[in-house]
């Protein structure tokens, strides 16, 4: 496929645009630092200018494609471009820079007729993790039909994004998936700060004790490209174990007495359902924390 992925020199996108490219895809990055990948096409766009935006999809990737008989158009575009959370920017900067890069992408896309559009959204949506004091789910394990009711400028700007991509599959039909992405982690920052959470597992507390490791995060988006004719669909993506030590029936006394339990639940599974990801796509994540350190609480080592 021929991708315009946004974002590929952030923290996520380097790991699932390089990925993509190792399958055989021709990926442009539209970003405005280069990722500098050997296998991966730079392009400096700023995406909150609307021109830009759509001058940079409808155009050529490489010099290679003038040898074509003819200017190809893109296949798929990723979406992960963004002010990454709160704190980076004013508020109203990181608000306003998410919603109106969103709306240009989403518009350049579906007005190119691109029919498969795959946008970062994020798990702050449930309006826990950013929010003042302590915040609770309402129910576990968390899922797609949580209330997404945020306080924070950047889970608005997501929300906002989300409603922004439901109303462009609805005009025009293409295949629109927003990922609900958890905490992202990088292989090496399992050595690097996984002993601390296993230490304490309230450092947890605000990313509902789950994350997603960048490979299993390729994985998904993958996924995402090779299933067609959902429509409009969100997922949450995470691993399928908690970012901590102990049971579930363990973190669940601790930090989430009273909370309602909607299902039976593994004994280390998240709390951050992935099974959405699992029916629709066959998303099944192959990473843990514990292939490289080992749990305190697990006897059978």
């Amino acid at each position: 496929m021929r991708i315009f992925f946004t974002g590929a020199s952030g923290k996520a996108g380097r790991h699932v645009a390089a990925h993509l490219a190792e399958q055989g895809h021709q990926v442009t990055n539209a970003d405005l630092v280069p990722l500098g990948h050997p296998d991966v096409a730079d392009l400096r766009v700023d995406l909150t200018d609307a021109g830009q935006t759509y001058s940079a999809m409808a155009g050529l990737a490489t010099m290679d494609e003038l040898d074509l008989p003819r200017k190809p158009s893109y296949d798929a575009v990723v979406h992960f471009a963004a002010v990454p959370r709160i704190l980076l920017a004013p508020d109203a900067t990181t608000y306003a820079t998410n919603v109106l890069s969103t709306y240009n992408v989403l518009e350049a896309a579906t007005r190119l007729g691109v029919g498969k559009i795959v946008f970062a959204s994020s798990e702050t949506t449930y309006g826990v993790c950013f929010a003042q004091g302590e915040r609770r789910p309402d129910y576990l394990p968390v899922d797609e039909d949580h209330p997404t009711v945020p306080e924070d400028s950047y889970a608005m700007s997501k929300v906002a994004g989300e409603v922004t991509a439901r109303s462009f599959q609805a005009r025009t039909g293409a295949d629109v998936y927003g990922l609900r992405i958890n905490n992202v982690i990088e292989p090496h920052e399992y050595a690097e700060l996984f002993p601390a959470f296993l230490a304490d597992p309230s450092l947890r507390r605000r990313n509902i004790f789950a994350y997603i490791d960048t490979r299993d995060l390729a994985q998904m988006v993958e996924r995402c490209l090779e299933v067609d004719g959902l429509g409009y669909e969100v997922f949450n993506v995470a691993n399928a174990d908690m970012s901590v030590a102990g049971t579930t029936q363990e973190i669940r006394d601790r930090f989430y007495d009273g909370v309602e339990l909607r299902r039976e639940m593994g004994e280390r599974e998240t709390f951050y359902a992935i099974d959405k990801a699992r029916e629709l796509l066959d998303y099944s994540p192959e990473h843990s924390w514990r292939d490289v350190l080992a749990d305190p609480d697990d006897r059978s080592r």
